[in-house]
């Protein structure tokens, strides 16, 4: 299946107010712009060397999402592009890109990434940590927390990913009932699923898909 085929197939699957970021790390511009061409205007990159490179060479109207683990001394390689810095996974990271984007005069969209998998490799914040951050999200204003993100562990085992998807739903919705007034105008967009599980979080109302293997195949 080429890049345009699988970008209408997952279209016409999507509901319309699901955002869906092409994960276009590790494939050529050739291969972004094949996805272009096809109506695809988001894209999701993880490495700031490249997705800088990517974001200076194509076309304008394109909007970044970062979505890997980004250090704080690459910041200057990603917050000048970035639409959207999903993958906000610690205090000291958020801190940081608050810090760089006030001295910058910028706001920066972001998502908080939450620790759902089993596997402790995985990056991201624990609930209550998550709750801490939201409760003094006004002291932040250089970013805008949008929401939260999240991987499920990594299996074949329906009920697992469907458990880990429901802790984030969760957070999310006890955040909303219990600090509502202390919430950023806009909180409250889920960022969960991917090529091996995107269905699973389309019906447990994600409102933000990466999906990468299904449009670009597997990376060389």
């Amino acid at each position: 299946m080429s890049i345009g085929t699988a970008i209408g197939e997952l279209k016409k699957e999507l509901p319309p107010e699901v955002v869906l970021v092409a994960v276009s790390k590790f494939h050529p511009a050739e291969a972004i712009m094949e996805a272009y061409d096809a109506g695809q205007r988001v894209f999701g990159e993880s490495r700031p060397q490249e997705f800088r490179q990517k974001a200076e060479s194509l076309p304008d109207d394109i909007v970044w999402h970062f979505i890997g683990h980004l250090q704080t001394n690459k910041l200057k390689m990603v917050l000048p592009y970035a639409d959207m810095v999903e993958s906000v996974d610690s205090l000291h990271l958020l801190e940081a890109i608050d810090g760089w984007c006030r001295e910058d005069g910028k706001v920066q969209d972001i998502l908080l990434e939450m620790h759902i998998a089993s596997e402790e490799t995985k990056q991201g914040f624990s609930r209550d940590e998550i709750l801490q951050v939201l409760r003094s999200s006004s002291s932040f204003s250089g970013v805008r927390i949008l929401g939260l993100m999240g991987m499920a562990t990594f299996t074949d085992d329906e009920s697992v990913i469907r458990s880990d998807f429901a802790r984030l739903v969760s957070l999310r919705d006890e955040a909303k009932r219990t600090l509502s007034g202390l919430l950023p105008e806009k909180f409250g967009l889920l960022s969960f699923g991917m090529t091996h599980d995107y269905r699973i979080a389309l019906s447990m109302g994600a409102d933000i898909v990466r999906i990468g293997t299904l449009i670009f195949g597997e990376r060389s």
